[in-house]
C-alpha cells in the first residue's frame, strides 16, 4: 500500500462527524444566546433597581414636559419617570375613577379648583415637612394668592406649576380714537373710557366682549370685593353682600349701557378677527392670548392692541389665581421621589424653560426677571396682576357653584333679573349645592363624631 496516499473514510463516518459538529454548532449557539439573555436579564435588573415615579400631566404641557424629563434623570441616574398624558377634558374623572380604584399615580399637576375636593377626599399629602427640608425652596419666591390656592386648613397640599390669571385686552388705537389718554384703574375711569368708546367705536361695535358662556368675566369683578363669596367656613352663600351685589351691579351696568353686547363665544365667529375689526375694544381673557393675538392679528395691527390690569372698584383691582399646581397622591410608595420631581419642575430654571416652551406663566417671582420675561411688554400687565391675584373659595362644591353663577349672571344681562334677585337666586343654589357639605361639618364638630 502506498503510505503517501490519504486513507479513505467511509461515508457512514462522514454523516457522524458532520452530525457531531453541528451539535457542537448549536450548542455554542445556545450558550451564547442564554449568556446574551443573562445579560439582558440583568440589564433589566439594573433599571428596575430605579426608583420608578409615576407621573400623569394634562394636556399639551404633558408634550413639553416630556422633553426635559431626561434632564431630570440625567441629574437623579437612581429615579425613571414613568409619565402618561392624560386630556384635560377626562383628567377629572379619570383621577376619581383613580382613586376609587387605588390606582392613582404618584404625583400630577391638577388644577387649582380640584384641590379642595382631593383634599377633602384624603388623596393629598401635605407637603409643608418637605417644602422645609429642601434647600432653595422658598414659597415666598411665589406669588402669595397663587400659592394659597395650595393650602388647606394651615396645610400645604400643592405647589404651583403655572399660572392663568384673567386681565383686560385692549385696542390702544382706540382708546386713543376715543380721547382716553391714561389707563382707567378704578371702575369709575373704565366706565368713563368705555363710555367714550362706544361712541367712538360705531354702529354694532361695542366697548366690551363678556362671553355669556364665561363665569371668569362676573367672578374676576366679585373677587375684588372684601367680603367672600361664600360664608360660615364656606357652609353657606354669600353673594347678598354688599360687594357682590356692587359687583354684579357693574357686569349688569356693561349691558345695560350696550358697552357690551349680550352674546356667548359661540355666537362670534372668531374673537381675535372681531377685536382686530373693532367689535369690541376690551376684552378680558388669559395668558394664552398673547400668543393668538400675535398670531391672528395682521402686522399692521400688532401696534395697535396690549394688556393691562384690571380695575377695580376704587382702584388696581385683584383678579383669579388659576392655573395648575403639582400634588402627591397620599398612597403613593414614591413619596420622597416625587417630591424630587416637583421640586426640580418647581426651580426657577426650569420654571423659565418651560415658559419658553409653552407660554404658560411662572408663578414664581424670580423667572420673571429672566429677559424673556421682564422684556416683554404684554406680560407686564400679568406680572403686576399676579401680585393682586386671589385665591377662589376653597370648598370641593365651588365649580358647581361656579357654572350657577354663569346662568345666573346670564339672566342678568338678559334682563331676566335684577340684581337683589339674582343675589337672592344665587345664594339659594349655592345653599342647596353645600347642603352636604354643612352635613358633613356639623357632624364632624360633635364630640367623637369622628375626624
Amino acid at each position: 500500500m502506498d503510505r503517501r496516499a490519504p486513507a479513505r473514510v467511509s461515508p457512514a463516518r462522514i454523516r457522524v462527524f458532520s452530525g457531531g459538529r453541528r451539535a457542537l454548532v448549536r450548542c455554542c449557539f445556545l450558550a451564547t444566546l442564554i449568556l446574551a439573555l443573562a445579560l439582558v436579564a440583568g440589564c433589566a435588573r439594573t433599571q428596575d433597581e430605579r426608583t420608578v415615579v409615576r407621573f400623569w400631566v394634562m394636556g399639551y404641557e404633558g408634550e413639553i414636559v416630556a422633553k426635559l424629563l431626561p434632564e431630570f434623570e440625567r441629574q437623579h441616574p437612581g429615579i425613571r419617570v414613568d409619565l402618561q398624558i392624560v386630556p384635560w377634558l377626562s383628567a377629572h374623572e379619570k383621577l376619581l375613577t383613580a382613586f376609587a380604584g387605588e390606582s392613582l399615580p404618584d404625583v400630577s399637576p391638577i388644577g387649582n379648583t380640584w384641590i379642595p375636593e382631593f383634599a377633602a377626599l384624603g388623596a393629598l399629602e401635605p407637603l409643608d415637612d418637605e417644602i422645609a427640608a429642601t434647600p432653595g425652596f422658598d414659597p415666598a419666591d411665589f406669588f402669595p394668592g397663587v400659592w394659597d390656592t395650595g393650602v388647606i386648613e394651615g396645610r400645604t397640599y400643592a405647589v404651583p406649576w403655572y399660572v392663568e390669571t384673567r386681565l383686560p385686552f385692549y385696542r390702544r388705537d382706540m382708546l386713543a380714537k376715543a380721547g382716553v389718554k391714561t389707563l382707567p384703574v378704578s371702575w369709575d375711569e373704565w366706565r368713563v373710557a368705555m363710555r367714550e368708546v362706544k361712541r367712538v367705536a360705531g354702529q354694532g361695535n361695542y366697548s366690551i366682549l363678556l362671553p355669556l358662556n364665561e363665569f371668569e368675566p362676573l367672578l374676576s369683578l366679585a373677587i375684588q370685593q372684601p367680603e367672600p363669596l361664600l360664608r360660615d367656613d364656606g357652609r353657606y352663600g354669600n353673594f347678598r353682600s354688599e360687594g357682590f351685589r356692587r359687583s354684579l351691579g357693574f357686569y349688569k351696568e356693561m349691558f345695560d349701557q350696550q358697552w357690551a353686547p349680550v352674546v356667548t363665544n359661540n355666537q362670534i365667529s372668531n374673537v381675535w378677527d372681531e377685536f382686530g375689526k373693532g367689535f369690541y375694544s376690551f376684552y378680558i381673557s388669559g395668558p394664552w392670548n398673547i400668543a393668538k393675538f400675535k398670531e391672528r392679528l395682521p402686522a399692521a395691527q400688532q401696534k395697535d392692541w396690549m394688556t393691562m390690569p384690571l380695575p377695580g372698584p376704587g382702584g388696581p383691582g385683584a383678579s383669579l389665581a388659576n392655573g395648575t399646581s403639582f400634588v402627591v397622591f397620599k398612597d403613593s410608595p414614591n413619596k420622597d421621589a416625587a417630591w424630587t420631581l416637583i421640586a426640580w419642575l418647581s426651580s426657577p430654571a426650569v420654571q423659565t424653560e418651560f415658559h419658553s416652551l409653552t407660554g404658560d406663566l411662572p408663578p414664581r417671582r424670580s423667572p420673571w426677571q429672566t429677559p424673556a420675561l421682564a422684556n416683554d411688554p404684554y406680560a407686564k400687565a400679568f406680572r403686576e396682576q399676579l401680585e393682586r391675584a386671589v385665591s377662589t373659595p376653597k370648598v370641593p362644591e365651588w365649580e358647581r357653584i361656579a357654572t350657577e353663577m354663569r346662568l345666573v349672571g346670564e339672566q342678568v344681562a338678559n334682563g331676566r333679573l335684577t340684581v337683589d334677585q339674582a343675589a337672592e337666586e344665587l345664594d339659594r343654589r349655592a345653599d342647596r349645592i353645600l347642603e352636604k357639605r354643612r352635613w358633613m361639618l356639623d357632624h364632624a364638630a360633635k364630640p367623637g363624631a369622628g375626624p
